[in-house]
């Protein structure tokens, strides 16, 4: 039914006639060239889990993506960000792209931000695209940004100067 070939016989090329001029030269396709691209895109790994039953106290930072369904007292930081149904955060949350369908109690920014309808909300959203599902429960303020990520916390104040 299926059969192996052999991979290493070499192809049989017919002879070509050289280029009559320079200008008849033709620079074979991207595709056949051997030479990388500069900038080859990452491979996606599957997203961290933190299951219903682990409480983190402390921040967690991530390039990648992460699925919470546990409890973090702290900051977190991710690519791609999911709060489960039964996690609780409380502290900043900034993503790329961020789903909330648990409780979070803190500031929410990220490029594109999503309510579900089992989300709990207690805090202000900076947010590039925001879309909220009937039965969202959100205290807070939402604001509109440009770039939501790259416009950290509040700054402080300096401190008052003596005359």
């Amino acid at each position: 039914m299926f059969s192996k070939t052999r991979v290493t016989e070499k192809p049989q090329t017919m002879p070509s006639a050289a280029p009559a001029s320079p200008e008849a030269t033709v620079a074979a396709p991207a595709f056949e060239r051997s030479e990388t691209p500069a900038t080859a895109p990452a491979r996606k790994s599957a997203p961290s889990i933190l299951s219903p039953d682990l409480t983190v106290v402390g921040n967690i930072r991530t390039e990648g993506d992460i699925q919470i369904e546990g409890t973090v007292e702290g900051d977190i930081r991710a690519h791609q960000l999911v709060i489960g149904e039964t996690a609780t955060i409380r502290g900043e949350i900034v993503g790329d792209e961020v789903v909330v369908n648990g409780r979070v109690v803190g500031r929410v920014r990220g490029l594109k931000v999503r309510l579900s309808a089992s989300a709990r909300v207690e805090g202000d959203i900076i947010h590039k695209t925001i879309a909220i599902e009937s039965g969202a429960h959100f205290e807070g303020s939402v604001q509109r940004q440009e770039d939501p990520i790259a416009n950290g916390p509040t700054k402080k104040l300096a401190p008052p100067t003596s005359e």
